[in-house]
């Protein structure tokens, strides 16, 4: 199981969210350095927001990823408002490993497919979701869609990897959803990685035995940042064989 330290990014910052409001936001520094900081700490992939990306619907931060990019050698996934394919091979020229597709999931299907096409694996989408039901546009709207029914639709434009977040989890150190994220595992087929709540150990030990319905792996934000959870021990317990 892989654990993906979080980077979210708003005005060229290192910041967290509460419930992904942007009105309850906490400076952790500068994003290079947090990213050489969970590197150093034995990390082998990082995943990264542009969260004023997310507002925007297009890629507001890419002077900080690309500093990020020059001082890290594991890959780097990032989200957050890439919602063209010009926007897409924009990022993956930068060096980012994994394309994370949000809104454009819900509104331009077309579009994931046919970048799953010409990038394959390398796309990936973020379904975020309030009560099972997707949100869009940085969490602000109602996607209208409810997530299994997605994941489903998404599986079939070529989809094999979603992060799945419940935004009422996020931010909160109030635990993992295993139950939601193991079920939509299970039934879209695809791998999902599990995002939003971790607090500590105990979260990633709840998740390790679902790895076989395909929890791919998990991310892990304000925990590490609170010190409530320890990177390398997070690492040891995903490596652990089940």
């Amino acid at each position: 199981m892989i654990i993906f330290p979080a980077i979210d990014i708003r005005g060229g910052k290192c910041v967290r969210l509460y419930k992904g409001d942007f009105a309850q936001e906490t400076v952790f520094g500068e994003p290079a350095e947090m990213a050489k900081k969970w590197q150093a700490q034995g990390a082998q992939y990082l995943h990264l927001v542009d969260l004023d990306g997310a507002r925007a619907g297009r890629s507001e931060n890419l002077a900080t990823i690309k500093a990020i990019l020059e001082v890290v050698a594991i890959p780097v996934e990032l989200g957050g408002g890439i919602r063209t394919m010009a926007n897409i091979e924009q990022v993956i020229k930068l060096g980012v490993q994994r394309v994370i597709l949000g809104s454009v999931a819900v509104r331009d299907p077309e579009l994931v497919a046919a970048a799953c096409q010409k990038y394959g694996e390398r796309i990936v989408v973020g379904i975020d979701a309030k009560d099972g039901i997707v949100a869009v546009d940085g969490w602000g709207v109602s996607g209208d869609v409810d997530v299994i029914t997605l994941a489903k639709k998404m599986k079939s434009a070529g989809v094999r990897t979603i992060i799945y977040t419940d935004i009422s989890r996020d931010g909160t150190l109030s635990g993992v959803n295993v139950e939601a994220t193991a079920k939509l595992a299970r039934e879209s087929g695809v791998r999902v990685v599990a995002s939003g709540g971790v607090k500590s150990a105990a979260d990633i030990r709840a998740l390790k035995p679902y790895e076989q319905d395909g929890i791919e792996g998990v991310i892990v934000g304000k925990s590490i940042y609170m010190g409530t959870l320890n990177l390398p021990e997070a690492l040891a317990i995903a490596a652990e064989v089940n």
